[in-house]
């Protein structure tokens, strides 16, 4: 923003001191954290599955072998990911584009299914009518899982009505822009709400709470390829940013450009997912909770209980608070890196004396600036505030997440968790 606003100078300008530390940030953010993010959902399904199938060694059992035909799943469908679509800006097909991604998913997602059902005949025989009731527990947590992604890309496309619309809006000032903006992002909700009702009412009633936590399973076992297309997003946004610091060609920053448009909706249909599994996998955690809570002694877990309601509240809260304090710590890291970028601005020299304000402002006004005028930004500096920020405000937040369940656990018991 400092070298925008103050200095006018393009996003990925090699001048802006910041610009590195901004292309990391991509990276930890929509690959680092959202795959810590998904691979947590991922592991806590298989857990809670076999826990609550525990007591029967093919019920235990059921999850894992899962999770393993997924992976090889994915792999294979990793080799399907491929398109003729041309790099063409603003002007590309996104849908052909997003299609080349799908392919991969669908092969994987396919395969998968061989593989669940496979693993059905040999854990409970092909004649067992629960074997397939649990069959198709997996299969509807994956559609449901495929369902939300095309429904979120439905909603962040600029090949569909909704961003059309948003779009439409600037017409008439900023102000109609983000009313409009607010009011597509509130009705997105409606259509993943629907699909995981469905889904959690259809398992339960084939297999119960163990059907449910398959589902989890279900939509999460193809992660490898699915997560590789949230991870496409900030991996195209560099690619971006590259080009633009190197100056290479319009014909480059087409391509580019088509693939960072995509990487948007990418990135949203990751969130969507995540969102969506991050829903069943807490449902099946939650009852192989109560499963283990209760084996010794019968315990009460009627929402009415004023001790349940109390830890409902403490545990809505807790999300609220963790986004308060990243939120403010977030702040905090990019004041310093503002005041950072400024003393780069006002203070860094070359051998001429010419400060990295004005040569950017020479480039700003030629297009262009001699090789012993120009000046060269500390980034190093912006990536160390940056890297020492975040680890340094993460100890709170990750403090508090590991602490309150043991403290309302042990001070008031296993109901309030």
């Amino acid at each position: 923003l400092v070298g925008k606003v103050e200095a006018g100078i393009d996003e990925d300008d090699p001048h802006n001191p910041a610009v590195i530390a901004d292309n990391v940030g991509d990276n930890v953010g929509d690959v680092a954290g959202m795959g810590a993010d998904l691979f947590e959902s991922y592991i806590g399904s298989i857990i809670g599955a076999a826990t609550l199938g525990g007591d029967a060694p093919e019920l235990l059992a059921m999850p894992m072998w899962l999770a393993a035909g997924g992976l090889i799943a994915s792999f294979i469908g990793f080799f399907f990911v491929s398109t003729k679509e041309k790099g063409d800006g603003w002007n590309t097909n996104l849908t052909a584009l997003m299609f080349a991604l799908e392919k991969g998913m669908y092969i994987a997602n396919v395969i998968f299914l061989i593989f669940a059902a496979v693993i059905v005949i040999l854990l409970f025989g092909a004649d067992s009518e629960q074997g397939w009731k649990m069959f198709i527990c997996v299969v509807v947590g994956l559609v449901a899982g495929m369902a939300i992604g095309k429904g979120t890309e439905f909603f962040t496309s600029f090949d569909y009505g909704p961003t059309i619309s948003i779009k439409d809006r600037a017409r008439t000032g900023p102000a109609t822009v983000i009313i409009q903006g607010m009011g597509v992002g509130m009705v997105s909700t409606i259509l993943p709400t629907l699909i995981l009702v469905g889904a959690i009412v259809a398992c339960n009633e084939l297999s119960g709470q163990y059907g449910i936590a398959l589902a989890a399973v279900g939509m999460l076992g193809t992660l490898a390829v699915s997560l590789s297309t949230d991870a496409y997003g900030p991996v195209a946004d560099n690619a971006g940013g590259l080009a633009e610091m190197a100056g290479l060609g319009p014909d480059v920053r087409a391509k580019t450009d088509s693939l960072d448009a995509l990487g948007n909706t990418t990135a949203a249909m990751g969130k969507g997912f995540a969102v969506g599994s991050a829903v069943l996998t807490a449902l099946s955690l939650l009852a192989a909770f109560k499963h283990e809570a209760t084996k010794e002694k019968a315990l009460s877990f009627e929402i009415w209980d004023p001790v349940l309601l109390a830890g409902t509240l403490l545990g809505a809260m807790l999300p609220f608070f963790f986004a308060a304090l990243t939120m403010m710590s977030v702040g905090k890291a990019a004041a310093e890196m503002i005041d950072e970028v400024r003393r780069q601005f006002r203070e860094i020299k070359n051998a001429k004396g010419v400060t990295l304000l004005e040569a950017i402002q020479k480039v700003t006004a030629n297009g262009s600036i001699e090789e012993e005028d120009d000046v060269e930004p500390d980034s190093d500096r912006c990536v160390q505030i940056s890297t020492r920020s975040s680890v340094k405000e993460m100890i709170a937040p990750g403090i508090y997440a590991v602490f309150t369940p043991l403290i309302a656990g042990f001070m008031v018991g296993p109901r309030m968790l």
